[in-house]
């Protein structure tokens, strides 16, 4: 029997160790089932090498036993002998992982499937146990087991151990503040979580649950299964993967039963090794593509959701995997170490969305417009945040117009280098502005969402000679010049003035083409736009706000027959007239508040009534 102390540099380093190690407790089971993983890749690696013979079944176990307390992870790796229990275990962050790859710094292939690199994994147990027992049987032959036990402080025991088959046996006494731990449900949803791709089986056993046994006559049991994929699609090359599988995996993997409706795999050895694939799905209203979830791996084990160091901002709306042996992680393996290797990493990835859009505008230009309403959001968003993403795809950004036909903005333009481009924002609220348009063999966009508000800024930012305006912000060619000086005219402006006793509002008589429309209400671009940026700051305003009333123009149809009757009515009935081309106008325009829909509703009965 050894005894002695663990080799730190400070004895209060342990305990920080302990406690402050990992930001999650539950993270202790992905380090012990990876550090199983890393003994049974060296054990292959040795028996490639001819120093031992390799196994028909590699496996590791984790059994929970409630009654007793303990979770045990068992695999059947390469093992270690007391000497190296003392190595890489008493001495703090000596990783038998750095060891291994510089005895193998020749065979490429021997790191690349190593998960641990910093030796402090092991002690994540500690997050969870009142005392940590190691039973380990190395693989070399005539190897003796070893035991060693530790209760959290600075002082083990080691004796010999019990272990018949090479591999090691770790055991956690559960301590009494976790015992969520020994909920077998709790362990099976950290396995899913972390390690539902390791690349060795993993086994989940229940103490409390037997063994089934084959009665007399009847069929053995099926072999149990693992609970784990060891060949993720994301391994395997495009060319391998069918449509189905695609589909599959997206579903298992997030839940979401809505087909996706395209998707990158991304498969890259040089300069880096990245593999993983990316999904775009359907949005089903504006917000959901929020909803996003970039899954990051390392080796195969779950490192962390969304890590926005290795995935672009604007990719987060997106949904995927990401399996990238080679980033720098620091000692959780949860956060990365911001340097330029991982910029790069992140640069190829915006690079190969960028590429996938491209290729489907050119080459699928009909998929492409049905999936846009579902993507634009996204590309965007992402062209506003990412100016060598914009700068790839802007010429396969589209825009559905009023008639709802797809067209670049270069096709909108007619290839002009300066020209206005006229937009709807509401097509049932603007529906009135559109006929208009239509009337005339007018154009335009259908801009609809929050996200569009911002990318026309920033469209207008990059082209300086293209101007946005909303279809009620101008005429267009859809009015000609009246005579504003004509006594008709005059008494029109006169006449509403009068009744609607505003000084602010601007009335003018304009001859629409359209004579069946008897007013329409204009808000110039920039204060319409002032007024989106103040209620995107909370800034709410009842009905149209006073420092913006003046911007308003009711244009007042001088070739509408009723507005040429307005002379010849009766005070009353000139009155609700004009008060009701006024809310006609303003409905057009934008909804009316509660109490003037009450007086418009109030109004129409009024007039229905003189109809008879």
């Amino acid at each position: 029997m050894a005894k002695g102390n663990i080799s730190v540099d400070s004895e209060n380093l342990f305990p920080i160790i302990k406690k402050w190690l990992y930001s999650d407790k539950d993270i202790f089971l992905r380090e012990l089932v990876s550090n199983g993983c890393d003994a049974i890749t060296k054990l292959k690696q040795v028996a490639l090498s001819g120093d031992t013979e390799a196994s028909d079944e590699y496996k590791i176990t984790v059994r929970v036993d409630k009654e007793a307390g303990k979770l045990i992870v068992s695999d059947n790796g390469i093992g270690m002998t007391a000497e190296e229990i003392d190595k890489y275990i008493n001495q703090i962050a000596f990783s038998g992982a750095t060891e291994f790859l510089e005895k193998y710094k020749d065979d490429k292939d021997a790191g690349a499937q190593i998960i641990g690199h910093f030796g402090l994994g092991f002690y994540s147990a500690f997050m969870v146990a009142d005392s940590v027992e190691i039973d380990s049987l190395s693989y070399m032959e005539g190897a003796k087991a070893a035991k060693w036990v530790c209760d959290g402080s600075m002082e083990f025991d080691m004796t010999d151990g019990e272990r018949t088959e090479r591999g090691t046996t770790i055991t956690l006494n559960i301590a009494e503040d976790s015992k969520e731990f020994i909920e077998p449900f709790k362990v099976r949803e950290i396995l899913h979580k972390y390690c539902s791709f390791l690349p060795v089986d993993i086994y989940l056993e229940d103490a409390a649950e037997p063994e089934p046994e084959a009665k007399e006559g009847e069929d053995a049991p099926e072999p149990k299964k693992p609970i784990n994929d060891t060949h993720p699609l994301w391994m395997k090359k495009p060319s391998e993967c069918t449509d189905e599988e695609y589909k599959e995996f997206y579903r298992n993997v997030f839940m979401d039963f809505n087909e996706p409706l395209f998707w990158i795999h991304l498969n890259v050895d040089y300069p880096f090794n990245l593999k993983g694939i990316l999904y775009f799905p359907k949005i089903n209203h504006e917000f959901a593509g929020m909803e996003g979830q970039i899954k990051l791996f390392n080796n195969q084990v779950f490192v962390a959701d969304n890590v926005k160091e290795v995935i672009p901002e604007f990719l987060m709306l997106l949904k995927g995997v990401i399996d990238c042996p080679d980033l720098p992680l620091n000692v959780s393996r949860s956060f990365l170490q911001n340097d330029g290797y991982v910029k790069k990493i992140s640069s190829h990835i915006t690079r190969k969305v960028a590429d996938k859009l491209v290729s489907l505008y050119n080459n699928d230009k009909e998929n492409y417009e049905k999936y846009w309403d579902d993507i634009n959001i996204f590309v965007k968003y992402g062209c506003i945040r990412d100016d060598k993403f914009y700068e790839k795809v802007k010429d396969a950004i589209i825009y559905k117009d009023i008639d709802g036909k797809y067209m670049t903005l270069g096709e909108y333009t007619d290839g002009k280098e300066k020209a206005e481009v006229y937009y709807v924002s509401d097509m049932k609220q603007q529906s009135q502005y559109i006929n208009m348009f239509r009337e005339q063999g007018l154009n335009a966009l259908d801009l609809p969402s929050m996200m569009d508000t911002h990318f026309i800024s920033f469209l207008e930012m990059k082209n300086p000679d293209i101007k946005f305006k909303r279809i009620d912000s101008a005429l267009a060619d859809t009015a000609e010049e009246a005579d504003k000086d004509s006594e008709s005219n005059k008494a029109i402006v006169e006449m509403f003035k009068n009744e609607l006793n505003d000084d602010k509002l601007k009335i003018e008589v304009q001859n629409l083409k359209n004579e069946e429309i008897p007013a329409v209400i204009l808000l110039s671009e920039e204060s319409r736009r002032m007024q989106e940026m103040y209620k995107s700051y909370g800034q709410q305003f009842a009905g149209m706000p006073d420092m913006f009333h003046d911007e308003f123009t009711l244009v007042v149809n001088g070739n509408n027959q009723l507005i040429k009757r307005l002379e010849s009515m009766s005070e009353e009935n000139r009155k609700l007239v004009i008060d009701h081309v006024y809310d006609l106008a303003k409905i057009s325009h934008s909804p009316l508040d509660a109490e003037q829909m009450s007086r418009f509703i109030s109004r129409s009965n009024e007039l229905l009534t003189k109809l008879f």
